[in-house]
């Protein structure tokens, strides 16, 4: 019975993070084409292929305060299901769309649907996962959307040299059809009294996000922020220094890494504490990012890849766990909101402050930047653990 209770991949827990992928990879995969479709089909400027990227992480941000009390109104199963189908019907529009406004109109509803999505999948994965194994679970359930950094792009790119933008469109809406019927397979105890909470409540910033979960998601918004600069540079910057054909491996080392990497750490959470995991991993993020400031050769590249992948990819879901055990139950949902919204901004902010680092001092200093911003998390992350241990101490 006990070994029932603490299995992590139930039917539901699957299903939620087959919906998770799902998402992701139309997600990711209309991140990384929509640019060249408003430049080649719309004879659209960088600038507005840039604006379509921008737009939905805005939505999203601005959805997600809000993402929490109104999966606690209608139930986080309903709030899924609808919301993944929101997201389906305008990925289905995007086939019609022919011009640049009505583009980004569609862009900030997908949005919408995308931070109501994601604030719903992770309150429900961390419903699902038994308390003891949270650290081991977030960490599985957090692959699903690193898989996706990888399968998205690479879908989108592979298919565009035998497709069209249109055919596109339309593989993508099928995905997500897909998604609908994974969400059909979740089951999810809804908290009791949560709904009679939110009709009593006025609206107030305890509403909208989880002031104990503020603290870590800040600092989890500075290492989003530093990721920011791989995100949306590493390509650039390998075709800057003769590694374009490198650069397509680069998130696969990254996933490969990750995937090797994430049953150890994520036991290693649960049974040794967050800081035996996460003050090691912040230090190899720095060596990554150092090691991609001076990279000069494939293999460079690659072990910069490997570095990120055992650093980076075991903070996400680590710090979102942290932030979910800071929280009551039944303000999973709000505390997963509060972390993604922070999340989403650091990345928002760093593609656009990242650029301007660039374009005055080059991707070299940009990296090493970073690489000192992460050891600042570092010292921070120390503070608040320190401080969170405090009371427990006697």
């Amino acid at each position: 019975m006990k070994n029932q209770l603490e299995k992590i991949w139930t039917r539901s827990f699957i299903s939620i993070f087959m919906t998770q992928f799902l998402v992701f990879v139309v997600f990711y995969t209309l991140i990384t084409t929509l640019p060249l479709y408003v430049i080649q089909e719309m004879d659209g400027t960088e600038a507005q292929g840039g604006l379509v990227v921008t737009s939905i992480l805005i939505a999203a941000i601005a959805v997600r305060p809000f993402s929490a009390g109104l999966l606690d109104r209608i139930g986080k199963k309903k709030g899924l299901v609808l919301s993944v189908s929101v997201f389906t019907l305008t990925t289905f529009i995007y086939i019609g769309i022919e011009s640049f406004v009505p583009l980004m109109i569609l862009r900030f509803i997908h949005g919408l649907s995308f931070g109501i999505i994601t604030t719903a999948t992770g309150s429900i994965a961390a419903d699902l996962i038994p308390p003891a194994r949270r650290g081991a679970g977030l960490g599985y359930f957090a692959m699903s959307m690193n898989l996706a950094v990888v399968a998205g792009p690479f879908i989108g790119l592979s298919l565009l040299q035998f497709v069209s933008f249109k055919t596109l469109f339309i593989i993508l809406s099928i995905f997500m059809i897909a998604g609908i019927l994974s969400t059909l397979l979740v089951h999810v105890k809804e908290p009791v009294g949560a709904e009679t909470t939110v009709k009593k409540g006025k609206l107030s910033i305890h509403s909208l996000v989880e002031l104990k979960a503020l603290p870590i998601a800040i600092i989890a918004s500075l290492i989003s922020l530093a990721y920011a600069s791989i995100l949306s540079f590493i390509s650039v910057y390998a075709e800057s220094i003769g590694l374009a054909a490198a650069a397509s491996f680069f998130f696969l080392v990254f996933a490969g890494v990750m995937l090797l990497s994430r049953p150890s750490l994520g036991r290693a959470f649960d049974n040794r504490g967050a800081r035996f995991v996460i003050l090691p991993c912040l230090l190899i993020f720095v060596a990554g990012l150092v090691m991609l400031s001076i990279t000069s050769s494939a293999w460079m590249l690659f072990v910069a890849a490997a570095l990120i992948g055992l650093g980076y990819g075991t903070l996400l879901p680590s710090f979102q766990t942290m932030a979910i055990q800071t929280a009551e139950p039944a303000r999973s949902g709000h505390a997963t909101a509060t972390f993604f919204m922070l999340y989403d901004a650091g990345i928002a902010l760093g593609s656009f402050i990242w650029g301007l680092v660039v374009s005055g001092y080059g991707y070299q200093s940009l990296y090493l930047v970073c690489a000192a911003l992460v050891l600042v998390v570092m010292v921070l992350f120390n503070m608040y653990y320190k401080k969170q241990q405090r009371p427990h101490a006697s």
